[in-house]
């Protein structure tokens, strides 16, 4: 049958919209706009450090009560304590098992969302904190015997929430407290009266590039001198506690950025180190001597696109490192060969194979290893774990499946663990090489993400979970 003029045209429309669907099936990319999943990118804001916020840091200084003279005497002075250990080594006695009426309390306060933790000087405890609703970062002093604060000292700076905002430990002696904020301003004051000092503003000063979930490096004092690690245009830098004068920096060539890790001290044939596991690559740098801020080794066999545990520094130049999201471990030995470093790596695999750390630095006991395993661990995940210092693949013991701990916490004090679970259980158990034996737990908090380290002094116990710190009586009667 003869076919119609508009019905040559309704032909010839339809075949060349099928072309153009054709065409267009064929050459569209459905992933164009996909972007590749980075571990620790989950949830992050859109922009962490780019701001043109200006910051001034140390501007408001409020005193909420006149300062009292304490009789304590105990301290922890910094990220994992005086000897970066995580070990407590007063002799006073502790508990074994929570009173039957429930756990002391001694006293309770709430913070901003964080696992910022506190450090711990003449009966007062120190925490940097963000006030969520002034939007500002505060350093927050408290008595360790009342609990009732003493003064703030604090500047306005805007940060949105990601998985909590402050999460740091304050540095401090006699005469300077320094601290890291979330967005890598560094301030340094006087702790018996809150006295600002200087600041630094590591985006601005270094073009540091802020780590996935804010600053998570805590700051080291060495004598009078802040060691911090901004990345960026230099590597390292060391600065005056007096006067705030940049007294050397270390080049960064390769470019290496900021981590969540904490610098660490090294003593290896008699020579002073810092150590640094940077996102590029771990370094060691020189402490002492003419050549002071220079790099003395570097190893880039174990690079993860996140770091939050610290260097572990172990004996005869022997170092562990650790990493989430199935970055594994690696443990490697540094030696000195005529002038210069070498590095030889041991043991290096992945989270099933041996012990690995997604958060927490593991601690080193009676020439063993303990840690939580993370949840990408097997059947072992998030476990309290042992192994010797000489086999980090082999796990001599676990807690078994009943106890498990997430990304808590956990501390040596009395040859005892203290281990704080994700929903503010804690646990007591022997410090043994022999096996895991659970002296007894108790349910503390009812929050969640109880993730900031844990802090013993003078028999009291520091603890928080992401928004309320408390003060627990853990002495032995």
């Amino acid at each position: 049958m003869p076919t119609s003029k508009n019905e040559k045209y309704v032909i010839l429309i339809s075949l060349t919209i099928g072309i153009f669907l054709m065409g267009y099936w064929l050459f569209y990319n459905p992933v164009k706009d996909f972007k590749t999943s980075v571990p620790g990118m989950d949830n992050r804001p859109d922009s962490i450090a780019g701001s043109s916020e200006v910051v001034v840091i140390g501007e408001t200084f409020v005193r909420f009560t006149e300062d009292t003279t304490s009789k304590l005497s105990g301290s922890w002075t910094r990220f994992r304590g005086a000897d970066f250990d995580n070990i407590n080594k007063e002799t006073t006695k502790l508990i074994d098992k929570f009173p039957e009426d429930g756990p002391n309390i001694l006293w309770e306060i709430n913070l901003g969302e964080g696992h910022a933790a506190p450090a711990v000087y003449n009966g007062k405890v120190y925490i940097l904190d963000y006030l969520e609703e002034e939007k500002a970062d505060a350093l927050r002093c408290f008595s360790l015997e009342t609990g009732k604060e003493l003064w703030q000292r604090k500047h306005g700076v805007h940060i949105k929430r990601n998985h909590g905002m402050s999460r740091t430990i304050p540095a401090i002696n006699d005469d300077f407290i320094v601290t890291v904020g979330p967005l890598g301003h560094v301030m340094c004051c006087n702790p018996n009266n809150g006295d600002f000092y200087w600041g630094i503003d590591l985006v601005r000063d270094y073009h540091t590039d802020i780590p996935f979930w804010y600053t998570g490096q805590c700051p080291l004092i060495d004598g009078d001198t802040a060691i911090i690690a901004p990345g960026g245009s230099s590597l390292l830098i060391a600065v005056d506690c007096k006067t705030g004068k940049i007294i050397w920096e270390t080049p960064n060539p390769d470019n290496w950025g900021m981590s969540h890790s904490s610098i660490m001290p090294m003593m290896l044939d008699g020579k002073k180190m810092y150590v640094y596991a940077a996102i590029g690559g771990i370094c060691g740098i020189s402490a002492e001597g003419k050549n002071k801020g220079s790099i003395l080794w570097k190893l880039t066999d174990f690079n993860p696109n996140v770091v939050a545990p610290s260097p572990l520094i172990l004996e005869n130049g022997k170092i562990f490192l650790t990493a989430g999201y199935g970055a594994g471990s690696i443990l490697f030995k540094v030696e000195k060969v005529n002038n210069s470093y070498t590095t030889t790596v041991l043991q290096q695999f992945k989270p099933k194979d041996g012990i690995a750390s997604e958060q927490q630095t593991p601690i080193t006991f009676d020439g063993h290893i303990f840690t939580i395993l993370p949840k990408d661990a097997g059947s072992n995940r998030n476990q309290f774990v042992c192994c010797s210092t000489d086999n980090c693949e082999n796990i001599l013991w676990t807690s078994g499946t009943s106890e498990r701990f997430g990304l808590g916490p956990y501390v040596v004090a009395d040859n005892k663990f203290f281990i704080l679970k994700d929903d503010g259980t804690l646990s007591i158990a022997k410090a043994s090489t022999k096996g895991f034996t659970l002296l007894d737990k108790k349910k503390i908090m009812d929050g969640h993400d109880a993730w900031g380290p844990i802090a013993i002094v003078d028999g009291k116990l520091l603890m928080r979970d992401s928004k309320k710190m408390l003060c627990l009586d853990i002495l032995h009667n």
